[in-house]
């Protein structure tokens, strides 16, 4: 059977998704002008056209309130921004591209010398035509983005500075689709919803993630599927705080997101290195790009450094196509709707579609006569006549009652037994059947009861 032949029928090869990408693009067309940030309207905004796709249930945690290490910021919202020269012309302007402000800004309103000014002032030398996207979530500050080209274009003189912004108590918010299995065991779907008018990070993400939930809603998956859309870093570590003993179901989870530029398919594995979905993922990418990159863990990134943090280390990996600061249009304007590929969509969809196709075929199983092998021939599982090698259905048998100790799925066994996995299969279905195997659903444990949420820092 297809990799994808259970849970989506209608998509056996990347060319299937060519619909799916055209409807992602225009999600990612749809809020890409949306100036978001960690908390505010642009985000609700955003959840709010995702939920025309799907059901969303929306989380609002207050300002103040303490989630692990952190506490949620005040809410910020910007209603304008501008740098006028003396003619009142304005020069750097947030009607024009929201990328100008510094995300976060606090409100301001002011003349300056340009010598002042400057100090406010982010551009990217190396890449003079494009805006930089600059933060200041945690140091209240005001700032603006522009070219390097415009910059050094600026004569002396006083310049009017206008950030028509609030920050003040308010929340964040965040979104859960929760598709059902048969299975109270989960697998998390996770990606970032606070970056302002970057097309690739993360319109493409929060696209694709929003399709695979209303996909996986039109099956019977056997996990249960949780998707979450929340702000990096702050969101994610808000939903750990807050979810703590929902934890002990989770089976695994993928970060998505950066899932739509030319760059080649890329996998970085959780920090167990070795777990259920970093051998499915590692499997897929290799078969669907042959130029797949797949990356050890490291505790920079996106939200799966805080999945991954040490108190809880969950089995989360990261599924894109150029991650963060390798490709050169990385958190700058050219991040913009001419960067996203439909071919990439397509194939970054169908390796969505086939990881969670794996990871929901990967039954996994307990030997309940594991101290010797057991007697097959009088189950009548077995050849009676001896002396010759056992077919592949007999090997299947023998692989299955070696290997099932909870922890490996069917594909595992079918991987490293070289067997078809259709057979290894129904060598399972035959052997609890016998009453010598069982299916198992494993709880992930905490590794440590009292985590302690990571280090202050200023990156996504």
């Amino acid at each position: 059977m297809d990799a994808t032949g259970r849970l989506f029928p209608n998509y056996k090869h990347v060319d299937d998704c060519a619909l799916l990408a055209r409807r992602a693009f225009e999600l990612i067309r749809d809020i890409y002008p949306i100036c978001r940030s960690i908390t505010g309207d642009g985000v609700r905004e955003t959840l709010a056209r995702v939920a025309h796709l799907i059901p969303l249930d929306i989380s609002e945690v207050p300002s103040g309130t303490p989630v692990l290490d952190w506490e949620i910021p005040r809410e910020w919202n910007i209603r304008d921004a501008y740098v006028a020269d003396s003619t009142g012309r304005r020069i750097i302007d947030f009607r024009v591209h929201n990328l100008h402000v510094l995300n976060y800004s606090t409100p301001i309103r002011v003349k300056l010398p340009l010598a002042e000014l400057r100090a406010h002032l982010y551009t990217l030398p190396h890449q003079p035509d494009r805006i930089p996207y600059r933060t200041s979530y945690w140091r209240e500050h005001w700032g603006f983005c522009l070219t390097h080209r415009q910059l050094e274009t600026l004569p002396d003189g006083e310049y009017e500075v206008v950030i028509d912004a609030e920050l003040k108590p308010g929340r964040l918010t965040y979104a859960e689709r929760l598709v059902r299995g048969e299975s109270s065991e989960e697998f998390l779907i996770s990606t970032h919803v606070c970056h302002p008018s970057l097309a690739n990070d993360n319109c493409s993400g929060i696209a694709l993630a929003a399709l695979l939930a209303e996909q996986l809603g039109r099956g019977k998956p056997r996990l249960s599927y949780r998707f979450l859309f929340a702000p990096g870093t702050i969101g994610s570590i808000a939903w750990l705080a807050r979810n703590r003993d929902r934890l002990r179901r989770l089976r695994g989870g993928l970060v998505v997101g950066l899932l739509g530029d030319p760059g080649p398919l890329t996998f970085k594995r959780s920090r167990r290195g070795n777990s259920e979905v970093d051998r499915i993922a590692a499997q897929v990418v290799r078969e669907l790009d042959p130029a797949a990159r797949l990356l050890d863990f490291s505790p920079y990134g996106y939200d799966e450094r805080q999945f991954c943090s040490p108190g809880f280390d969950l089995p989360v990996g990261r599924l894109t196509r150029s991650a963060n600061d390798m490709y050169p249009e990385y958190h700058t304007s050219a991040d913009n709707l001419e960067l996203i590929r439909a071919d990439a969509l397509a194939q970054s969809m169908f390796a969505l579609l086939r990881i969670v196709e794996r990871v929901d075929t990967n039954r996994r199983y307990r030997n309940l006569s594991p101290f010797g092998e057991p007697r097959l021939g009088k189950r009548g599982l077995f050849r009676a006549t001896g002396g010759a090698d056992p077919g592949e259905f007999e090997h299947a048998l023998l692989w299955i009652l070696n290997q099932s100790d909870g922890g490996r799925g069917i594909h595992d066994i079918a991987a490293g037994s070289g067997l078809p996995r259709a057979v290894v299969q129904q060598a399972a279905n035959a052997l609890v059947a016998a009453g010598l195997l069982e299916e198992v659903f494993l709880e992930t444990p905490l590794a440590n009861p009292e985590p302690s949420g990571p280090p202050e820092t200023e990156v996504e």
